[in-house]
């Protein structure tokens, strides 16, 4: 039915005046759209120049390509989550096969991507800068997917056994239960998580606007690209105008984006709060002032309720259809033959293309390199864990601070770390230190903020009657954190040590080897071999340095956080 607190009648009787209050900003949102969208599709040949500047008054319109790039990534993976999570939940075929490969994505730099990526988008659009745009697109996608597609599996996972039970009862067929119960029970987590895949795409934009491709450089119109040109040319000023330009993009997709759906979203909520600590959000409340824009999405409502009775049971809970079916062994064994025959095949392939191409020897050296970059990944999760988990589970229970640091957040999340690498290739120089412990916490600059966010979600979430029930056991001290707090957002803890662990082993190509001006510094670590050879050209080492990078990566998920996961479902969830 149609959600009566988001369209009361009193606020439709409110009149037109809303309306056209709200006119402007709806006419200039369209307009940027539109105008923006139009330099994203004009022509554009291979080799021509696409000068970017840096004076400051250029990056309103840099922040506007930078940030619509953004929102169409965003809106992918979304889709691509929803997809992933509801066909590795529901599919236990799919899971053994969406899973790693999940992990190995994870694990494929950015530079990866849009090295194989670029040539691709560029023929499919000829003559058209949308082939470039594109590419950038799909770069930044694959910082935000990810994490987005953990987050909703690991939701859908855990929803709650009274509530699946109840599904059942009420026989939900699979599109109403995913619209009814698992995904309005991800909700919370899911936003947060888009908040931080919004923020985290920062990270990556310079190198997803500024590529290479047939021996040249293509600089697209952005804020990355800005902040390339400022950090090649040593100039700070720009560096700054670059940060005041991203605190007020963040500050207004925030405002007009994030907010008004955390607000939105407080009715998903399976238990009542205090309506004086529901989040709260000015444009929000304009938009249920209003009329025409009720109306447009009463239309939605309908849409959506039509294809809920489209996709409706048609037999009731007696129906021999509605007993549970059998599982069916012999198709589960072909399956798995099935993978093991492409493991093997692989297999077979990545052992010729080490003797023929590499070497065993140079094997066995970029191991080494790779268990110097794990060791820095665990202890920065670790110290980061011990940072953030308590900070975000204060702001998680109390929702009114969560609401006023949301921005801030959002800004630290979104900062990139390349704009430290100046501050970092002083201090190292000054004091001569040494750059395998100093440029580690670069790798978790960009990163650290995946814990946080998961666990303000967990927290958030946690039943108003666990609350009650702790307050009148009287839990204190490291009993309350054991008993009450560390159990409750450990299922949201682990999906955010999962992207942070990865988001780090990507991070550690620009984190192990940084660049500032005429000086390099170098630490010993994976992630410094990749960018390496991506910058003499050793495409051979570049797959050799990957796929270790994926090894490592789906180890450590396998081993490390998949474990955790079991526990988490098994023992850790109320």
């Amino acid at each position: 039915m149609l959600d009566k607190r988001f369209f009361p009648r009193q606020a439709v009787a409110a009149g037109n005046r809303w309306d056209w209050a709200l006119l402007p900003l709806v006419l200039a949102a369209l307009f940027a759209l539109a105008w923006g969208g139009a330099q994203m599709a004009r022509p554009y040949e291979l080799g021509q120049p696409l000068p970017i500047s840096l004076d400051p008054s250029a990056l309103p319109y840099y922040l506007l390509r930078t940030t619509l790039r953004m929102f169409i990534a965003l809106g992918a993976s979304l889709v691509f989550a929803c997809v992933f999570a509801v066909l590795a939940t529901r599919y236990r075929a799919a899971e053994k096969l969406l899973l790693p490969l999940l992990d190995i994505l994870q694990s494929i730099p950015i530079l990866g991507f849009l090295s194989i990526t670029v040539t691709g988008f560029i023929a499919l659009f000829p003559g058209n800068l949308l082939g470039v745009e594109c590419a950038a697109i799909f770069a930044i996608f694959t910082s935000q997917a990810w994490n987005m597609a953990f987050s909703l599996y690991q939701s859908l996972r855990t929803v709650p056994s009274e509530l699946r039970e109840a599904a059942a009862v009420f026989q939900l067929s699979a599109w109403h239960r995913f619209w009814r119960l698992e995904l309005p029970f991800a909700m919370p987590g899911l936003l947060w998580n888009m908040m931080m895949s919004m923020s985290g795409g920062w990270f990556f934009v310079v190198a997803s606007e500024a590529i290479s491709v047939s021996n040249q450089s293509i600089m697209l119109p952005g804020v990355g690209s800005y902040i390339a040109m400022a950090i090649q040319a040593r100039d700070l000023g720009a560096i700054g105008w670059a940060i005041f330009g991203m605190l007020i993009g963040i500050t207004l997709y925030d405002q007009l984006f994030f907010r008004p759906l955390i607000a939105w979203a407080d009715k998903f909520r399976f238990e009542e709060g205090s309506s004086e600590d529901a989040p709260r959000s000015w444009l929000l409340t304009w938009l249920r002032r209003t009329e025409r824009i009720q109306q447009g999405m009463a239309a939605s409502a309908r849409l959506l309720e039509r294809s809920l009775v489209l996709f409706r049971r048609d037999h009731d809970g007696t129906s021999i259809r509605a007993r549970p079916r059998p599982r069916r062994q012999a198709l589960e064994r072909a399956w798995d033959a099935l993978l093991a025959a492409g493991v093997l095949l692989a297999a077979g392939w990545l052992l010729r293309f080490i003797h023929t191409e590499v070497g065993w020897a140079e094997v066995g050296h970029v191991f080494v390199l790779g268990c110097y970059t794990m060791l820095r990944v665990l202890v920065l999760i670790a110290l980061a864990a011990i940072v953030w988990v308590p900070v975000g589970i204060w702001i998680g229970m109390n929702p009114r601070w969560a609401g006023r640091l949301q921005g801030v957040a959002q800004f630290m999340a979104a900062f990139p770390a390349n704009l430290m690498f100046p501050v970092a290739v002083l201090f190292i120089v000054r004091w001569q230190l040494d750059p395998n412990i100093w440029l580690a916490p670069l790798m978790v600059l960009g990163t650290q903020w995946y814990l946080l966010f998961n666990v303000i979600a967990g927290a958030s979430t946690v039943p108003t009657e666990l609350r009650y029930a702790a307050g009148n056991l009287g839990l204190s001290g490291w009993l309350k954190w054991r008993r009450y707090l560390l159990p409750a957002v450990f299922p949201s803890f682990v999906t955010g040590a999962i992207t942070a662990s990865g988001g780090s082993w990507n991070a550690s190509i620009v984190a192990e080897y940084v660049t500032w001006g005429d000086t390099t510094l170098q630490a010993a670590g994976l992630g410094s071999y990749i960018a390496h050879m991506t910058a003499i050209g050793d495409f051979p080492r570049i797959a050799l340095g990957i796929g270790v990078m994926c090894v490592f990566v789906m180890g450590m998920n396998h081993f490390v956080w998949r474990r955790l996961y079991e526990l988490a479902e098994n023992r850790m969830h109320f």
